[in-house]
């Protein structure tokens, strides 16, 4: 089915953006332009590389030119949490920022500090909640009581820890090449959900669920995001990669030959994209159109 037509891009026009590096292989564009389309919003979102150390520029930028809202992807979601001017309750509770809402002032109340007219930046997290409804949409996982092997400690791996350790699973096994930073998650999982068991390293049975939040996976010549001597694939019951293209990662490749069921991260990139959506517009998001529109730019699929 074709997408609407939007119409020519004029001097009303909303402006949002993904900001990241690298961000060339994004198909935020596409999903959120297809949207707005959709909706017959005059909005439009733009892809941008901006480096690290450019960061608190760019958002200033952004804030100045009244952008409607931002996202954030690798490597700049931690960054930006002494960016903002505000936490909404989700970037305090998963500890990343992956979008952007500036809003605009109306009045001063006794307790506000800011004047009216002024751009505050509000910093969401739309990553967590698009990883669980992916899980459960697209592999039919089900997370109360599941064992977890969980690939990465990043930013991502944090947010997917954190998450999945408050959406009450049994146990997490967090693997990372340097330990430490598995360990302090592992730290923060058994402050905050303490009914949560959780440990540092490849389990010795099988597990429910493998999550790879790791980046490894993005070029065809990088290697395996785990070690399959120390745990082969036949041990998890289902394996999910947060990589969305190439659409078979070899992680993904390898769990097929396995005879896992496996899903990449399209579904977690359309559920963020669906909460962010409606985050700046204050609409709900027209969510196949988004799936479409992603799967097409990314796949070719119509």
């Amino acid at each position: 089915m074709p997408q609407p037509s939007p119409d020519p891009i004029n001097a009303a026009t909303r402006l949002c953006a993904v900001l990241g590096s690298p961000v060339r292989h994004s198909a935020s564009p596409a999903m959120h332009n297809a949207a707005f389309a959709a909706l017959g919003l005059n909005w439009r979102y733009l892809a941008l590389e901006v480096d690290p150390k450019n960061l608190a520029a760019a958002i200033a930028g952004a804030r100045a030119m009244h952008f409607a809202g931002l996202n954030l992807t690798v490597p700049h979601k931690l960054l930006a949490m002494d960016l903002v001017d505000e936490l909404d309750v989700s970037a305090k509770t998963w500890g990343a920022v992956n979008t952007i809402r500036f809003d605009v002032q109306s009045s001063k109340s006794e307790t506000q500090s800011h004047q009216p007219g002024e751009v505050r930046a509000v910093g969401f997290n739309t990553d967590a909640d698009g990883l669980a409804n992916s899980l459960r949409e697209d592999l039919a996982v089900e997370l109360l009581g599941a064992k977890v092997v969980l690939l990465g400690a990043g930013g991502a791996g944090r947010t997917a820890a954190l998450k999945l350790a408050a959406e009450k699973v049994a146990e997490i096994f967090l693997v990372n090449r340097t330990a430490s930073k598995a360990e302090e998650i592992a730290g923060e999982i058994k402050k905050q959900f303490p009914a949560v068991k959780v440990s540092t390293g490849y389990p010795k049975t099988g597990v429910d669920l493998l999550v790879n939040a790791t980046s490894l996976g993005l070029k065809m010549e990088d290697r395996l995001p785990l070690d399959e001597k120390q745990f082969p694939l036949q041990q998890a019951r289902a394996v999910y990669d947060m990589i969305y293209q190439p659409a078979e990662t070899k992680l993904l490749a390898a769990a097929r030959v396995a005879g896992c069921p496996t899903a990449n991260g399209v579904g977690m990139l359309v559920q963020q994209g669906a909460k962010a959506f409606a985050i700046w517009t204050g609409q709900p998001a027209p969510v196949a159109v988004m799936r479409r529109a992603v799967e097409g730019s990314v796949y070719g699929k119509q």
